[in-house]
């Protein structure tokens, strides 16, 4: 048998350890470890359990001594923009806040004061969000200067678990990216951007690709958990691994589904045009240095909450079913409209939007869910055209991967939308992606384009059209 991987895949809202391989030239994958993720409320801020997540990690290593596994390898991926910072010492000087949290409301406007859009735009790529990472630290510099002032180790989500496991520190490149921070062209920390902004360029860590072998775990660890295991890094973006899974690139605007939607294409060049920026486009890292122009859309996190809103009576394909029950409701809205981030209710919001805009209020969860889901598909079709636009050709097919492919509602929306071939899946997008950049990195597969051939041939891709849906 070959050597074997373990994905760690974080999201907003739970996180899973999934054990693959090669057999008989497929990958094959076994689940070994699932578990909650959420935001909690300390007081001051919203935030994640860091000390939780590294737990749930150990103990999914656990789970695999005690079921006779002993991966080769283990590599962590979660979202982006969001980080701790270490003092001299590698204590917190922070908790790991969470992007939702309003720390950031109004600093954006104030970076452009000092630098503007177009010059950030110029050397990151990067796109416009009120939550990048850029803003987050300019908020702490004009709130708790002192913090800043105290940092020795800035590290990324993933990047602090991976300290937690080895005692190593680095910062990934495909994370690093969302920063705003890296310069698009030369992938390094763009140092005069730091000094104009007067945040300490010293806690910066140097930026490693995915592939890089970080070491072993750390021994009290290997105590713990039974055995020994090598820490890889592979696209810790998520988005970034899930973009990995793509069966085929040529021709194919990718749309990663689950809390956020991704929409765009892979390129190996960065484009930071004006058009590009017009349309708030992103150009971040991905695998060996090729670059995710996409933009970022709302995505199922409005769902997500409704479901919540809704006490959690209904499940997500009773709300898909429901949909269906309200095909006369016509009402939309901008599902990127920031009132959407974090609201208080997002039902309420959504309500609240439709009357502004003169538009029938929807009432019942029918008239909610058809609401998002024909808001969503708005969106996207936008995006679509920016992209062909800018590109200055047509694309022929959609590839929606990731947890929301399964949604076969959008699916065929999409596809009698844009009157493109729509093909969903790989549905465990993010954790593929992980685990063959780990594979790699292990001599199990030679390059992105074996990976993605094995890819293609390991799972099942559903096509939907605007006329007839076919397998």
């Amino acid at each position: 048998m070959g050597k074997s991987s373990i994905a760690v895949d974080i999201g907003a809202s739970g996180g899973r350890m999934i054990h693959g391989l090669i057999e008989e030239e497929k990958i094959t994958f076994q689940e070994i470890h699932r578990f909650e993720n959420k935001m909690i409320h300390n007081g001051e801020n919203f935030c994640w359990e860091m000390d939780k997540l590294f737990e749930e990690i150990k103990t999914g290593l656990k789970k695999c001594h005690d079921i006779g596994i002993q991966p080769d390898s283990i590599g962590i991926d979660t979202w982006a923009v969001d980080f701790v910072l270490l003092d001299e010492n590698d204590n917190l000087l922070t908790d790991a806040v969470a992007y939702r949290d309003p720390r950031t409301d109004g600093i954006m406007e104030e970076v452009f004061t000092i630098i503007s859009k177009e010059r950030l735009y110029l050397e990151t790529g990067i796109q416009f969000q009120k939550f990048n990472t850029l803003y987050q630290l300019y908020s702490i510099k004009k709130n708790n200067p002192e913090i800043l002032e105290k940092a020795k180790t800035f590290l990324m989500i993933p990047d602090y678990l991976n300290y937690l496991l080895t005692g190593v520190k680095v910062n990934e490149y495909t994370n690093a990216t969302s920063t705003q921070l890296v310069n698009a062209f030369t992938k390094k920390w763009d140092q005069q951007l730091l000094d104009k902004l007067g945040i300490n360029k010293r806690m910066f860590q140097d930026i490693k690709f995915p592939k890089t072998v970080l070491g072993d775990v750390k021994q009290e660890i290997v105590n713990e958990i039974g055995f020994n295991i090598n820490v890889v890094l592979p696209a810790t973006h998520d988005t970034a691994s899930a973009v990995i899974s793509i069966p085929e690139t040529e021709g194919t605007i990718y749309l990663s589904s689950g809390t956020w939607s991704l929409i765009g294409v892979e390129n190996h060049f960065p484009i930071c045009i004006t058009k590009a920026l017009d349309y708030n486009f992103t150009n971040e890292g991905g695998i060996d240095c090729r670059y995710r122009f996409l933009k970022n859309i709302m995505g199922l996190w409005m769902i997500q909450e409704v479901k919540r809103n809704l006490e959690d009576q209904y499940s997500y394909e009773e709300l898909v079913n429901l949909s269906h029950e309200a095909p006369e409701f016509t009402s939309t809205v901008n599902v990127d409209d920031e009132r959407f981030l974090k609201p208080a209710n997002m039902i309420e919001e959504i309500q609240q939007f439709c009357s502004e805009t003169s538009q029938e209020i929807p009432q019942t969860p029918s008239e909610i869910a058809k609401c998002i889901f024909d808001s969503l598909v708005i969106s996207y079709q936008s995006a679509i055209n920016q992209i062909e636009e800018i590109y200055e050709k047509k694309f022929d097919r959609v590839n929606v991967i990731g947890g929301g492919s399964q949604n076969e509602l959008l699916n065929q929306l999409i596809a009698e939308k844009t009157n493109k071939a729509v093909y969903a899946g790989p549905v465990e997008a993010t954790a593929i992606g992980n685990i063959v950049a780990q594979l790699m990195t292990l001599g199990e597969l030679n390059n992105i384009r074996d990976a993605r051939t094995i890819i293609k041939e390991s799972f099942d891709v559903k096509k939907y059209t605007s006329l007839v849906e076919e397998r």
